[in-house]
């Protein structure tokens, strides 16, 4: 006679999980905090809104996991700033453009940066993301002092970037090719790393 089936979903915990994050990705970043609720997110996943308490706890604990950048894309970022530095402005925004058509770390990526315009708590989570791991990993300038004030730069251009191409998708720079896009932004990057700035 076969076993009976335990009660419950049948997808994988990892499946019902990644299920549930990608929900509340979208709806923080539609809604914000105050405007999402674990209800609405249940029901974007399509589970039981006691699933989401089961995995995650809390509706603090959902969006810090939904915030979370992925391991895998800050290893890459560390690993692309010790490209050489006379090509570092190419490899900084070929960074970028793949990795907001990675269906996990854009997805990230986009929740993070719209979350953090009404919830305090996600944005001090992006100015330690952005100072940590996406400007403390540069070795550029002559001083300490120098390589923040570079790194910080080479930071807000790439992040403006991403927030009208992928985004706002404002036009032109929505449709130009990736190509198009570093041709005309690396120099200014390059500028920053090893340009005169004053």
């Amino acid at each position: 006679m076969p076993k009976k089936a335990p009660p419950g979903p049948r997808d994988e915990r990892g499946v019902l999980s990644a299920r549930i994050l990608a929900a509340a990705r979208e709806q923080f970043a539609q809604h914000g905090w105050a405007g999402t609720t674990i209800r609405a997110i249940a029901r974007a996943a399509d589970v039981d809104p006691a699933l989401v308490y089961h995995y995650f706890g809390s509706k603090e604990a959902l969006l810090d996991a939904a915030t979370d950048p992925p391991p895998r894309w800050l290893e890459s970022v560390a690993a692309t700033w010790a490209t050489p530095s006379h090509e570092l402005g190419a490899a900084l925004l070929r960074l970028m453009l793949g990795a907001w058509r990675d269906d996990e770390i854009g997805a990230v990526l986009r929740a993070v940066l719209l979350t953090a315009a009404h919830d305090e708590t996600t944005r001090e989570k992006l100015r330690r993301v952005v100072e940590s791991s996406l400007m403390g990993v540069a070795q550029l300038g002559a001083d300490e002092s120098d390589r923040r004030t570079r790194s910080g730069l080479i930071s807000s251009q790439i992040m403006g970037l991403a927030m009208m191409r992928f985004v706002w998708r404002i036009e032109p720079v929505a449709s130009m090719s990736d190509d198009e896009i570093v041709a005309a932004v690396a120099p200014n990057l390059q500028r920053y790393i090893d340009g005169t700035l004053s």
